[in-house]
């Protein structure tokens, strides 16, 4: 379970096939000597496990399945790219963001992303059938950053971006017609569930 609260960004050294899969290694700098094998990490907002790490080069490695590669935008990743980075919440802690875990539920495309005075308006593409899971004011997780929609239309979602967020995330490398991974708010997805269910 993750908040979407972003801790570090690292840079993608590799993303190498290997049949249907590949494996993603990443320069996480102090990081590395945080993550254990086996752990969980929000990459761009998709829950990855830590596989092999490297403490003298500040490496992690992740083995991503043929499914991840097909339904989030990890596979587009190049040597060079900047992702977003959290560790999975510990119980005890101060919870910041909203509940995210971490499972992708599509992708998105940036329509436009643009410079406001100091702030940034972030509007990115919803889907017919992801209607209805997100709400004005209500929190939608995109590349693993919680954010609040702040206008929802039929067919997109705007968010704005504060300076904050704009430096300690990837967001400044992001370009207009890049895709993003999206995580729906869970409790949305729940309601639908069982009103279908209902219905059904």
């Amino acid at each position: 379970m993750f908040t979407g609260l972003v801790e570090s960004t690292g840079t993608v050294l590799t993303l190498e096939p290997r049949g249907e899969s590949a494996r993603l290694t990443l320069c996480v700098g102090q990081m590395a000597s945080e993550l254990a094998l086996g752990e969980s990490v929000a990459v761009n907002g998709c829950c990855l496990t830590v596989t092999e790490r490297d403490l003298h080069q500040q490496t992690a490695s992740f083995d991503l399945l043929t499914r991840t590669l097909r339904v989030t935008s990890l596979g587009d990743l190049q040597a060079g790219s900047l992702v977003n980075l959290e560790r999975a919440m510990a119980l005890g802690t101060r919870f910041g963001g909203h509940l995210v875990q971490g499972h992708v539920d599509s992708t998105a495309r940036i329509l436009d992303w643009s410079q406001h005075g100091q702030d940034h308006r972030l509007e990115v593409t919803l889907s017919t059938e992801n209607q209805g899971l997100v709400i004005p004011k209500g929190s939608i997780c995109l590349d693993g950053i919680s954010l609040t929609a702040a206008e929802v239309g039929p067919d997109s979602v705007t968010c704005w971006i504060i300076p904050h967020t704009h430096q300690v995330t990837h967001l400044h490398r992001k370009r207009t017609g890049d895709l993003m991974n999206v995580e729906f708010d869970m409790l949305g997805k729940y309601v639908r569930q069982l009103l279908a269910a209902q219905r059904s």
